[in-house]
């Protein structure tokens, strides 16, 4: 399995690969696309994070001393973001997730195109993610 960090570098180089912005949404839709979509027993209002401007439902589950995320959204882009976030964290220790900052964010230049309220929901599933992982962390 690749390194956390090696996955952050392969999400870089393969939006290094489009120089427009454009191309760069489209990847991000279709990687929303490609997602398997969250069990409508998991969309609850407990799972919802809060801040998001769309409807992004997070799930976490602890096994085996790693967590796993699973999410869905109703916007596409967000979908894509979401599901970016999830390949970098899931599948890892508690300990993994807390010490690694989502780099690959701001290398792409997410961080600048996103609207101010994306931006801040993007912040919101990174903080949500991180604190699954502080309470499974905790809980041992």
């Amino acid at each position: 399995m690749a390194t956390i960090q090696e996955i952050q570098d392969e999400i870089i180089a393969e939006f290094s690969d489009f120089e427009d912005w454009l191309d760069r949404y489209q990847l991000l839709i279709d990687l929303g696309s490609e997602q398997e979509p969250l069990s409508d027993e998991y969309k609850t209002d407990n799972n919802l994070i809060e801040g998001c401007q769309s409807r992004v439902w997070l799930q976490a589950d602890y096994v085996d001393g790693k967590v796993h995320f699973r999410a869905e959204s109703d916007a596409m882009i967000v979908k894509g973001i979401v599901s970016l976030l999830i390949k970098v964290y899931s599948g890892r220790t508690p300990d993994e997730i807390l010490d690694t900052e989502p780099r690959f964010v701001e290398a792409i230049g997410l961080k600048e195109h996103l609207s101010p309220t994306r931006s801040n929901g993007l912040l919101a599933m990174i903080k949500q993610m991180k604190l699954y992982a502080l309470a499974f962390k905790t809980r041992g």
